[in-house]
Order: C-alpha cells, then sequence, then structure tokens
C-alpha cells in the first residue's frame, strides 16, 4: 500500500517498544490510529507521545487481551465504528518466557502461546475478510529472527515465532489463491532494546505459575538474553521505519539484522548434513 495518507492503522501491543515506534511512525504517514494493550496506561502514553510529535492524529484505544477471539473482534468492532475500517493490521503484542523446555509450566505455555500464537491468529481471523471484502490492505505480522533461529532456554518463545512464520506464509499464499489485494508482511527482527524481557509484569494472575529457574547455566542464560535484548544496536524505531517501508513496497519478508539470513542458510546447511543440531547461539 503505497499511499498510507488517511488510512486506517490497527496496532495490538500499541503500549510500548515496537508497538508505540509503529504508532509514530504511522502517524507521520497521516493515518488513524486504533490500539490495543493490556497496559492501558501505556498506550495513553503511546497517544500522547503520538500527539507531540503528530498533532491532530485521530486515534482510539482499547483494552486488549489478544489471546481471546472475542476481544480482537471487539478490536477490530472498534476500528469499524470508529473509522469505518482498518487498513493496515500490525499483528504485534508478543510476550515471553525462558527455561529449560521441561521445566516451563503450562501456565507458562498458556499464557506465551496465548499472546504470541492465537493473538496473530485470531488477529489474521477477525482483519482478514474485512480487507478482502474492501478491497485493499496489509497485514503485519511480528515474528522474530526466533521464527527461525532456536536458542536455548527459550522454547515456548521459539514455538510460537515459528509458528507466526508459517501462519504469515501461509496467509500470503491463500490470499494469493483468492486473488486478494490484500499484502502480508512477516517482521523478523533479532534482539533490539525493548520491555519485553519485563512482559511478566502484564501475566494474567490466573496464569500466574511459572518456572523457577534452576541450576547456574540457566541463571546465566536469562541474563544473557536480558543483555543482548538492552544492548541491541538497532532501535524498535528503525524498525518500526522498516517495517512501514515494506508495506509500502509490498515485501513479505523484513530482517532488520543482516546477520540473520546468513545464519538461517547456515541452519540449513547443517540440516541437510543431518549431523548435529544447530546452535544459532555458537554457530559453528
Amino acid at each position: 500500500m503505497r499511499e498510507l495518507n488517511g488510512k486506517v492503522a490497527a496496532i495490538t501491543g500499541g503500549g510500548s517498544g515496537l508497538g508505540r515506534e509503529l504508532a509514530l511512525c504511522c502517524a507521520a504517514r497521516g493515518m488513524k490510529l486504533v490500539l490495543g494493550d493490556v497496559d492501558e496506561k501505556g498506550m495513553q502514553e503511546t497517544l500522547r507521545l503520538v500527539e507531540q510529535a503528530h498533532p491532530g492524529t485521530e486515534s482510539a484505544s482499547m483494552r486488549l487481551d489478544v489471546s481471546s477471539l472475542e476481544q480482537v473482534q471487539a478490536f477490530a468492532d472498534l476500528c469499524k465504528s470508529r473509522f469505518g475500517s482498518a487498513h493496515v493490521v500490525f499483528n504485534n503484542a508478543g510476550v515471553s518466557v525462558g527455561g529449560p523446555a521441561w521445566e516451563n509450566t503450562v501456565a507458562d505455555w498458556e499464557w506465551v502461546m496465548g499472546v504470541n500464537l492465537y493473538g496473530v491468529a485470531w488477529g489474521v481471523k477477525v482483519f482478514t475478510p474485512m480487507l478482502i471484502a474492501q478491497g485493499e490492505g496489509h497485514i503485519v505480522n511480528t515474528a522474530s529472527a526466533a521464527g527461525w533461529l532456536n536458542g536455548p532456554s527459550m522454547a515456548i518463545y521459539n514455538v510460537t515465532k515459528h509458528s507466526v512464520v508459517a501462519l504469515s506464509e501461509t496467509l500470503a499464499l491463500d490470499l494469493r489463491d483468492a486473488g486478494a489485494n490484500v499484502g502480508v508482511t512477516c517482521l523478523c527482527p533479532a534482539f533490539f532494546p525493548t520491555a519485553i524481557h519485563e512482559s511478566a509484569r502484564n501475566r494474567p494472575a490466573d496464569k500466574a505459575e511459572t518456572v523457577q529457574l534452576s541450576g547456574e547455566k540457566a541463571a546465566m542464560r536469562s541474563e544473557m538474553i536480558k543483555q543482548a535484548v538492552e544492548k541491541g544496536k538497532i532501535s524498535a524505531a528503525e524498525i518500526a521505519e522498516m517495517t512501514m517501508k515494506a508495506v509500502e513496497e509490498d515485501r513479505f519478508y523484513v530482517f532488520p539484522h543482516n546477520k540473520i539470513p546468513h545464519l538461517i542458510r547456515m541452519r540449513a546447511d547443517a540440516a541437510a548434513r543431518q549431523g548435529e543440531v544447530f546452535d544459532s547461539m555458537n554457530p559453528q
């Protein structure tokens, strides 16, 4: 979609991090905003920053748990009632939990799968028919480099992000088969400064039972991931701008970190050798 001025952007996870930067990028292009997040205070801060940078931007927001199909439907209904439609949909909300795969709790699985995978699936299910019916639109699914490369102590997160890549590729093929004028972008960043390693702050009380990291190596892995996120060399603002350009150019894959496609090729070579598992944290 080359012309975004006056269009409507629906952004989940709009209360912080990448979602906030996407909102700012959309507003800079003259788009109207509909934000959804469980963090209502964060969304209001996003809207304050948007108004400061781009006065007069039209907007709406709602508290949104993307793991609920009913709430995602209400989010789409808000887009319709406030602005008549949505044009670019950012299925962006995400959370994370670490720990060895066998130690993660049922609640860990339910929480992360609910947000990272079902949140994207419900966004696709609810918004795609609207975009097809209006004859234009674009869907951006936030996956991750972890949708291609599997590091230790990230089993659930890796599973969800691989699933988002698979869903996004299949969606693009299904839309092509249907002859629909709806684009898809699959965003796959590596580590960058964001608050995802602090996502437990918004964890539901009924899914509070979580893994208790045991052993020196597990604690070390957790700290390594935290440091990698905090010290990422590409900012959320830069990734948001790359994503918007991909929408305007109708590009499917977005790898903000140049090393990731190279590591994916190395993983494919390892698979072809049918030997040891490929370790993206220590590639050979």
